[in-house]
């Protein structure tokens, strides 16, 4: 037989199923509203923090928080927290193998304790007991986050309370949780969706800003601008400085912020150069200053045109180096253009040269009309000049001829293998000395310069075109290849010695000064320079000792040594001809380089 309740009994059971019901009809309403509100939330952090906060207000509990798995899996780091007094616990970190979250992520399911510090079944973590012990918290209860059967985080409810959670609560967190879950993958995926959209708009602005340099750069061609035009685009697409190099590696020009901007592509900026000519792709380096370059070669094949270089304060983007890239190859199609047109009228004016070489003058009225269609007076033409350079081609002389001979109105080229110059100068050997100093700076290498007058009496330009060129190679067969000077000087020289025959010039000198050379290298008697001072005072005893400096018994003693040593009758003039000729080529061989006036 069944009890029988009491009315009172009846009544009271009755109220608290009312109450009951009425609390979980407001915790249901709060947790599909709360559902809705997290549905129409945006990035991940928003969702978090409120996830935290509805879930808080929701439980009731005095501190709420959410942590979630890192992507390796190995620590769970705290994400949202609400009610929370501790800044440290704010930021917390605990190995995902610990605590309640370690046995949440073992079981996959919700984890409640009572008092978390004292109990044994967890694996604690003493750092983590720490946090939450300055933050009071002691009852812990943790819900999984899902994601299909993975769980990539937890949520938490505390109190500072010891006390244990009723299957409620369990059950309320654990629905709040599952809704929060869809909700914080919707805000990652939304997240992804949005960063991605930010992605392709970089891409497209990045196509479309490269787009528009490209159509500049192509612009510049069609028009006929060249390297200025060109620097200036770039400038105003990347900021910064641009350089353009030529072939020699010399400046063309430079547009944008100029301070240490370098006139020649040498020091730090060398080696990416080097990697550019051989990868064709724009290399980046940052230089002792601090400043990033970013260098590309200018190439047509094998064939090295020029550099051009972008420096910046900040390193130069994947697009900076691209639009780069295609700059070169604008300026590298600008360039063979113009040298296919450079190629084209020197290769005139060497022909014109050697016409005017090989003609006899006057000349006719055909070749003066095509060398004043180049503004070039044939009549005005005074002096030629010859060049040797014993490490580069005569053709790579004659490049850097043709450029000077543009400033000075004067005619380069090639004339039987030799970089020749026809000019117009009121001294010759100034005219050498200055063209040395060019070619010198120009070439880095040692070069000479032999200039030769042309006289009104002159039939044709051969005979001052063959004194320059013999009087270039003897000095080369004496060893002096880095000199300026003119056959007003070697022509003597040039007519007694064939400069193809240099081993019977080097056996007249050992023949003629070899005993003299040998005894002032033993004892250090200045014999030769005796000669040298003696035969340019014309035998003047009084102005050679003046001229070094010595007593006048001096010198005879060493007039008297020297013939001890090479005869009595070296005054004679069969014989002081040709020891003064061979006492001058000694003093040529060894007198410096340049002198003094002319020195670079």
């Amino acid at each position: 037989m069944k009890p029988k309740h009491s009315d009172a009994e009846v009544g009271e059971s009755s109220a608290d199923t009312a109450v009951h019901r009425l609390r979980r009809e407001r915790e249901l309403n709060s947790l599909y509203a709360t559902a809705r509100t997290l549905t129409a939330l945006g990035d991940v952090d928003t969702v978090l923090a409120s996830i935290v906060r509805h879930a808080h207000e929701l439980i009731g509990t005095d501190v709420t928080y959410l942590s979630v798995l890192d992507e390796d899996q190995a620590e769970l780091t705290l994400r949202a927290s609400e009610g929370s007094l501790s800044e440290a616990f704010r930021s917390a970190q605990v190995p995902a193998n610990t605590g309640v979250g370690g046995r949440v992520l073992q079981t996959h399911a919700p984890v409640w304790v009572k008092n978390y510090l004292t109990d044994p079944t967890l694996v604690h973590d003493p750092e983590f007991d720490r946090e939450l012990g300055h933050e009071g918290i002691v009852a812990l209860l943790g819900v999984p986050l899902r994601d299909g059967n993975r769980v990539f985080g937890i949520l938490y409810a505390a109190d500072r309370i010891e006390r244990p959670f009723h299957i409620d609560e369990v059950v309320l967190l654990s629905a709040f949780a599952d809704h929060a879950a869809v909700a914080l993958q919707n805000a990652r995926l939304y997240q992804e969706s949005r960063e991605a959209l930010a992605e392709l708009r970089e891409a497209y602005s990045t196509i479309e800003r490269s787009a528009q340099v490209h159509e500049a750069l192509t612009r510049v061609v069609l028009t006929g601008g060249g390297a200025r035009e060109v620097a200036d685009v770039l400038v105003t697409a990347l900021g910064g400085r641009v350089a353009l190099y030529d072939r020699d590696d010399h400046v063309l020009v430079i547009a944008g912020d100029l301070r240490n901007a370098p006139d020649v592509l040498v020091g730090e900026l060398r080696a990416p150069l080097a990697e550019s000519r051989g990868s064709g792709r724009c290399i980046t380096t940052v230089d002792s200053a601090g400043e990033f370059h970013g260098v590309v070669a200018v190439l047509a094949g094998d064939s090295y045109l020029g550099a051009v270089v972008l420096s910046l304060a900040r390193n130069p983007t994947e697009v900076d180096r691209h639009i780069l890239e295609r700059a070169s190859q604008i300026v590298g199609l600008m360039t063979l253009k113009q040298n296919a047109v450079v190629q084209a009228e020197e290769r005139v004016r060497g022909e014109l040269l050697t016409e005017l070489i090989a003609s006899p003058r006057p000349y006719g009225a055909e070749i003066r009309a095509r060398a004043e269609s180049r503004h070039l007076s044939v009549d005005d033409f005074n002096a030629l000049l010859v060049v040797h350079c014993p490490t580069l081609r005569a053709a790579d002389v004659v490049r850097h001829l043709h450029r000077i001979s543009y400033e000075q109105t004067a005619l380069a080229g090639l004339h039987l293998g030799a970089a020749t110059m026809l000019l117009r100068t009121d001294d010759i050997d100034v005219a050498a000395a200055e063209l040395h100093r060019r070619l010198r700076a120009a070439l880095r290498a040692p070069v000479l310069v032999c200039t030769s007058p042309i006289l009104p009496s002159h039939e044709n330009l051969q005979r001052p075109f063959t004194l320059a060129s013999r009087c270039a190679r003897i000095l080369h067969h004496l060893g002096v290849s880095d000199r300026s000077t003119s056959t007003t000087h070697l022509g003597v020289y040039a007519m007694l010695f064939d400069p193809d025959r240099g081993d019977d010039l080097q056996f007249f000198l050992s023949d003629t000064l070899g005993h003299l050379l040998e005894y002032d290298q033993r004892r250090s008697s200045g014999l030769i320079a005796t000669l040298a001072a003696y035969f340019e005072n014309s035998g003047n005893l009084t102005r050679t000792s003046k001229d070094l400096h010595i007593h006048m018994n001096t010198l005879v003693k060493r007039l008297d040594r020297i013939a001890l040593v090479i005869g009595d009758a070296w005054r004679r003039p069969e014989n002081a001809l040709p020891l003064q000729l061979a006492v001058h080529l000694h003093t040529l061989i060894h007198e410096p380089p340049l002198s003094a006036e002319l020195r670079l």
